[in-house]
């Protein structure tokens, strides 16, 4: 699985990446948040997954992976897919011996919000493979960090 750093065009593989990140973080607390958004623009939908580290008091550093495919017209789909392509990099991941913290769903619990739909069946779909899972109204620093990328 190939992802990039936001300074460098280079991609990478991510599980051998992010072990050796850790491995030099060992000695600080680093939370990892997993988030993914989309954006439809001009025939097309582009998918920007995220990993964020969160390195105890010196900031955050940010990987991701972006994906342009033709666009998916229905917003549910394309919500959904947001999610399950969150989860799928935390399984790989965890293939790897790699636990993430928390998956960020840009999905919202207010029920005027069109993605409050979607709240409670990706909680349950991101619990179900023992995830925690976050959404919005909460700061989600996964989700932000994947639509500054997919814009």
């Amino acid at each position: 699985m190939q992802f990039k750093k936001l300074t460098g065009r280079q991609s990478f593989e991510l599980a051998t990446y992010v072990k050796e990140y850790l491995d030099n973080h060992k000695y600080h607390d680093v939370k990892m948040y997993m988030g993914c958004d989309s954006q439809t623009r001009n025939g097309k939908t582009t998918y920007a997954t995220t990993l964020v580290f969160h390195v105890s008091s010196t900031g955050c550093h940010v990987i991701y992976q972006k994906e342009v495919m033709p666009q998916i017209k229905d917003m549910w789909t394309r919500l959904w897919k947001e999610c399950e392509k969150s989860v799928n990099v935390a399984l790989y991941l965890r293939e790897h011996g790699i636990e993430i913290d928390t998956i960020d769903l840009d999905y919202n619990i207010d029920p005027t919000k069109k993605s409050n739909r979607l709240v409670k069946a990706a909680v349950g779909y991101v619990s179900g493979f023992g995830f925690r899972a976050r959404y919005k109204p909460d700061l989600l620093p996964g989700v932000y960090a994947a639509d500054n990328i997919a814009n």
